[in-house]
């Protein structure tokens, strides 16, 4: 039984991939649905300015007609009033062509600039997913790196309670010390209880966030030297700005809706179209005798090609109105542009503040912890020397893993903020 445990442990073991932050940002910015939906826009978008070149093109189309009449009609031989049942077979194919027609043009450049603006959408919606997933990432790291003390901090003290007791029992200590440690013990096993929901809380918004369902990764922080992320350029913010794919979104989408003022106007602009008609027929009177079908096709074949030009005089103040509210879209989407401006300038601020203030505290948090882990040692010598009781070195070296805690959690909020500037960073 203990060998099958220990098989299927290691198999479980095994069967976990261990994925860096790096490797996380890759694979979301492929497979997440949102990014697969906007590369899904940018395929119907190439459609539509196919769609749009096609208009330029002439339509043709072929047809054959059978009929019979049946009834009063006109003798064609003494053009008298009379009962006259014929059959009448027609042939004809015919080609239309809008020889001029703006609306085409611009429904051409206007395809295009949606297939721009869809191509920034891409990227909007591939910073977004990454920047999610850079943030839960170090949620996760942090819950980790908690847990991580908290074992710590029972295993320390477990062993504690053990020196204790054996202490107790040869009167180096009073009885009181192993109850205040035991108590100690209880209160940072309901804390282990609470990290371990949030570790397992965090993996899971993590997973969702790469948009996977089964969890069959673990996710390891790469060991780096932090980097200089130049957050203290002064035109950092406006550069950023400038090439982020929101704002380059909404750019593309003014220039849309200024293209649709020119393609409502369009409709005040006259058409010409052009066609050509081909046709043949056969007839007959039932019951007697006609030419041959060959015959009458040979000398009933026409030609007919013709011209038409179509002037929008009056619509209803439809084309007017149409024009107006494409105006007034430009004017919408230009606040929206202020809006996304603002937002962002809001959102990169907070990304510099986070990280000068996590660099600042990182630089302050080792400068402190060599002289937090010789108090340590020097509390460790006094309390094994019973100078120091059991409740006061579980504050202390509680204290000291604290510290530990704090210089990885605060050195995980600069590789963040840092990660988060990449990916804004990045054309």
């Amino acid at each position: 039984m203990k060998n099958l445990f220990f098989i299927l442990l290691i198999n479980f073991l095994s069967a976990q991939q261990s994925w860096t932050l790096q490797k996380s940002l890759d694979y979301a910015a492929t497979h997440h649905p949102l990014v697969k939906q906007a590369t899904v826009n940018i395929q119907k978008n190439d459609r539509q300015i196919s769609a749009a070149k096609g208009m330029l093109l002439p339509s043709a189309e072929a047809g054959v007609n059978h009929n019979y009449n049946f009834g009063l009609g006109i003798n064609q031989s003494n053009n008298q009033r009379e009962a006259v049942n014929t059959q009448y077979d027609q042939v004809f194919a015919q080609a239309n062509l809008e020889l001029l027609n703006w609306r085409n043009y611009l429904n051409i450049s206007l395809s295009k600039i949606n297939r721009e603006s869809s191509t920034f959408k891409l990227k909007q919606v591939q910073n977004e997913v990454k920047l999610n997933v850079i943030n839960l990432f170090f949620n996760y790291q942090n819950s980790k790196s908690w847990l991580d003390v908290l074992e710590t901090q029972i295993s320390g003290i477990e062993g504690q309670i053990k020196r204790t007791e054996k202490e107790v029992e040869i009167g180096n200590r009073p009885k009181s010390d192993v109850y205040d440690i035991k108590a100690n013990l209880g209160t940072l096993q309901e804390q282990w209880v609470s990290a371990k929901n949030t570790r397992d809380l965090s993996k899971i918004n993590l997973l969702n966030a790469l948009a996977i369902t089964k969890d069959s990764l673990e996710f390891q922080k790469s060991e780096e030297n932090l980097t200089d992320a130049n957050f203290n350029d002064p035109d950092l913010v406006k550069s950023l700005l400038e090439k982020n794919p929101a704002y380059k979104t909404v750019d593309s989408e003014i220039n849309a809706a200024e293209k649709n003022i020119s393609l409502a106007k369009s409709a005040y602009l006259p058409v010409i179209v052009g066609s050509y008609t081909w046709s043949s027929f056969y007839s007959k009177t039932l019951g007697e005798t006609a030419d041959q079908l060959s015959d009458q096709f040979q000398r009933n074949k026409s030609q007919q090609v013709g011209f038409g030009l179509s002037v929008p005089i009056f619509n209803k103040l439809q084309v007017k109105n149409t024009v107006e509210i494409a105006k007034l879209n430009v004017i919408n989407y230009n606040y929206e542009k202020l809006l996304i401006i603002n937002n962002l300038t809001q959102s990169l601020n907070s990304i510099k503040v986070q990280f000068q203030n996590a660099e600042e505290k990182y630089t302050l948090l080792q400068a402190n912890f060599e002289n937090q882990k010789l108090s340590f040692q020097k509390s460790e010598e006094k309390y094994k020397e019973g100078l120091m009781d059991a409740y006061t070195f579980f504050i202390v070296r509680n204290n000291w893993l604290q510290a530990n805690y704090n210089i990885i959690n605060s050195k995980n909020e600069v590789m963040q903020q840092t990660e988060l500037l990449k990916v804004l960073k990045a054309d």
